[in-house]
């Protein structure tokens, strides 16, 4: 069993894809369970990934679009222009 506590933190987006290929490797051995904390929209993709959300409400399990990680990337990269507004005022 590992666990990881926001391992995206020291990887760059293409470390992250890198990690998600590791940890698919772990997988198919059988051999390992991962428990991952992460906000990267990247690491919580993985296929038949378990998203469990923590907060004030207590820990319930959500869909990977549910995320608010997904949504605020998602958005931001469908319309930088929209969140500059918003940020900035202009």
């Amino acid at each position: 069993m590992f666990l990881l506590d926001e391992p995206e933190a020291a990887l760059s987006p293409q470390r992250q894809l890198s990690l998600l290929t590791i940890m698919y490797d772990m997988e198919r051995e059988q051999k390992s369970q991962l428990i991952i904390a992460t906000h990267s929209p990247l690491l919580l993709a993985y296929p038949n990934a378990d998203i469990f959300l923590l907060d004030e409400n207590g820990i319930s399990q959500v869909k990977y679009e549910e995320t608010e990680h997904y949504q605020i990337t998602k958005g931001f990269l469908d319309n930088p222009d929209k969140y500059f507004k918003m940020l900035f005022g202009s």
